[in-house]
């Protein structure tokens, strides 16, 4: 039996294709997408890390900024599904990538998790920045308005990982966030799960699908 790659091992073998890619301007747009505790944000961070170290200007974008506030989906009666495509700026995270594809200089909000709200202007992307890699849940989505992001990515990623992964890593997060074993499987069960079958459901095709 072959052992599964390694992390490293994986990220060196992305950061190898993507630094064959034809250099774009201003920049190379890359997607790492896939369900909710895939493993997108350390596959993101340790392939721009990786492109870094090559000697290439490269930034983690996450979709996570555009998280809508709290004050907006709870009259929505949305609060129990946050995480779920409607409870973010759709429009305003495909226009963010339009920019970031076409313009110098683009300046991106942040998700503050230990806080729950996204931060505006918290991300700078200048023009040193040649390859963006860009990290999240619907980025690889057929439903409106998301479809439109297809063409921006000039790489794009998929993580297809077990449900039974995922339930795991789900738990225990929502464990680590100071939530009871019952109270983290509902959150899981109920929602983070749901969105994941979504994600699988109406995925678009990608560059690369990777297993977990």
């Amino acid at each position: 039996m072959t052992d599964a790659p390694s992390l490293d091992e994986t990220a060196r073998k992305l950061a190898d294709r993507v630094a064959a890619l034809p250099a774009r301007t201003p920049r190379l747009l890359v997607a790492v997408a896939g369900p909710p505790a895939s493993g997108k944000t350390t596959l993101a961070e340790r392939l721009t890390e990786m492109l870094c170290e090559g000697g290439h200007e490269a930034r983690h974008v996450p979709m996570d900024g555009f998280h809508l506030d709290n004050s907006v989906i709870e009259p929505r009666g949305l609060l129990h599904r946050k995480g779920a495509p409607e409870t973010f700026d759709a429009q305003g995270f495909v226009h963010a990538m339009q920019r970031l594809a076409s313009e110098q200089e683009v300046i991106l909000p942040a998700f503050d998790r230990a806080r729950d709200i996204a931060v505006a202007g918290r991300i700078a992307i200048g023009p040193e920045t040649r390859i963006a890699v860009v990290e999240g849940n619907y980025l690889c989505f057929t439903e409106d308005p998301w479809c439109a992001l297809a063409e921006l990515w000039q790489f794009s990623v998929f993580l297809d990982v077990p449900d039974d992964v995922l339930r795991t890593r789900l738990v225990e997060r929502w464990r680590d966030h100071g939530l009871s074993e019952a109270a983290a499987l509902a959150r899981a069960e109920e929602n983070d799960l749901p969105n994941g079958l979504r994600v699988l459901q109406k995925r678009a095709e990608t560059s690369l699908t990777l297993g977990g």
